[in-house]
């Protein structure tokens, strides 16, 4: 007879929450897990593993990449999860929508690009300073938008968007 751990039946339940949201969950060799979402046509997919620590790491992969952190437990993991999608689906009525799916995937392709001229070229410290200066507006356009914007997502304040933010 198996005898399950105390951590694997806390995931057990974390990973039925899961489905209860409407999520699939993809177990792979137990360290790492897939969360699949299909709303309303649009995949939201999630992947977190175990580190050594015994922590958990949390990314978002679709519809654009972003590593939304660590958490010390599964329960975490889906109760940040449950924010995201109920984000999402809030998000989806906006009829910019769709644009600003493509603007994060536009984001996160030049994220990509930076590192690749960066590894691969010898950059000087004027054409840094050049796209230095572009990060800078982008964050200062970002910050105007945000206080002349109406705020539709009130349940959790914002994890990184506030009015002091700096790079």
């Amino acid at each position: 007879m198996a005898i399950m751990s105390s951590r694997l039946i806390r995931h057990e339940i974390c990973k039925d929450e899961i489905k209860n949201l409407g999520g699939h969950v993809i177990d792979i060799q137990g360290i790492m897990f897939l969360v699949k979402f299909d709303i309303n046509g649009h995949k939201i997919t999630y992947a977190y593993h175990l580190n050594e620590d015994n922590t958990y790491l949390l990314e978002r992969v679709k519809p654009y990449f972003l590593s939304i952190g660590f958490y010390k437990d599964e329960e975490d993991i889906v109760d940040c999860i449950k924010v995201d999608i109920e984000q999402f689906r809030n998000a989806m009525y906006s009829s910019n929508f769709e644009q600003f799916i493509t603007i994060d995937n536009h984001l996160s392709k030049l994220v990509r690009l930076f590192e690749d001229l960066y590894l691969y070229y010898n950059i000087n410290k004027e054409d840094l300073a050049i796209l230095d200066q572009s990060v800078d507006l982008i964050l200062d356009n970002i910050k105007v938008i945000m206080k002349h914007s109406e705020r539709v997502y009130t349940k959790k304040d914002p994890d990184v968007l506030c009015e002091e933010i700096e790079f």
